[in-house]
């Protein structure tokens, strides 16, 4: 399906007129380039998928200075992790959990600042924010809880054989 020479304009007016011009970077980056009489002031892309003026509530106050970022981009590194988190503070580790096999991201990372002040103003920036295209969420990192060891099945037959709950009789 080819897009004619009207289809900017079209989605021009579509973005613009649907919805209001604050709920998305996209609509206010693409609304604001129109083509219209002398130069109008490109208003600041909001800071969050909430907007500029509005606070998340009840958030709890952080004990660590470890956080957990969810909600990255499959394409999202180590690097573009970091450099988005430095800003704010001395950063110690920013680390972006990957899949073995693809070495992509699996969707989530962990960051560690140097006191917990750095880590809570990370927070309070980075929450609900765009990077690479996604929305990131920065929570407080909960401890990692031991695995409790795998239990072994000790019923064995006389004869040597086990048994296999799932399949039946094994060898």
């Amino acid at each position: 399906m080819a897009l004619s020479a009207s289809s900017p304009a079209l989605l021009r007016r579509l973005l613009c007129s649907s919805t209001p011009a604050s709920s998305s970077v996209l609509r206010a980056t693409f609304c604001s380039s129109s083509s219209g009489s002398g130069a109008s002031p490109t208003p600041p892309p909001p800071s969050s998928i909430f907007g500029d003026d509005t606070e998340v509530a009840n958030v709890p106050p952080l004990t660590t200075p470890k956080l957990f970022v969810s909600g990255l981009s499959r394409l999202t590194t180590d690097e573009k992790f970091q450099g988005a988190f430095a800003p704010f503070g001395r950063l110690l580790e920013a680390k972006v959990v990957t899949d073995k096999v693809s070495g992509r991201s699996k969707g989530f990372g962990f960051l560690r600042y140097a006191t917990i002040e750095e880590a809570e103003k990370a927070r309070q920036e980075m929450n609900a924010t765009f990077l690479d295209g996604w929305v990131i969420f920065v929570d407080p990192a909960k401890p990692r809880q031991p695995k409790p060891a795998p239990q072994q099945d000790t019923r064995s037959s006389h004869a040597g054989f086990t048994t296999n709950k799932t399949v039946g009789w094994c060898g």
